[in-house]
């Protein structure tokens, strides 16, 4: 499902992992935190990908860097880090990065691009 942003700036989370092929537990615990981050301070959505080799990318964002590092230390994310360096993933990189532009369109859109 695409995210709702607003105009930026604002900051993505970019969660780019391989799973290791443990299945137990883990599309639960995947709802919970997207639930949970739902109800994080500055969170502003998610889009999420994964392919049948396991390789997956997960974008989030966010309304600035503080309610990142927020997110980051909260105490049940951070129960999930760690089951998911012991359970789920291969490996796994985060990279944060500030949106300065954005733009979008759409089939159903008549008119060029938004945004920009």
């Amino acid at each position: 499902m695409w995210a709702t942003t607003p105009r930026p700036p604002y900051v993505a989370v970019i969660f780019s992992s391989q799973r290791s092929g443990g299945e137990t537990d883990y599309a639960d615990m995947a709802d919970r935190m997207g639930r949970l981050a739902a109800r994080q301070p500055g969170y502003l959505g998610e889009e999420s990908v994964r392919d049948a080799a396991g390789f997956g990318i997960t974008v989030s964002y966010w309304s600035d860097e503080a309610a990142v590092l927020a997110w980051r230390q909260q105490v049940d994310h951070l129960a999930a880090q760690t089951l998911g360096r012991a359970r789920w993933y291969a490996r796994y990189a985060v990279r944060v990065a500030e949106v300065r532009r954005a733009w979008d369109w759409s089939a159903a859109d008549t008119a060029a691009p938004r945004g920009g």
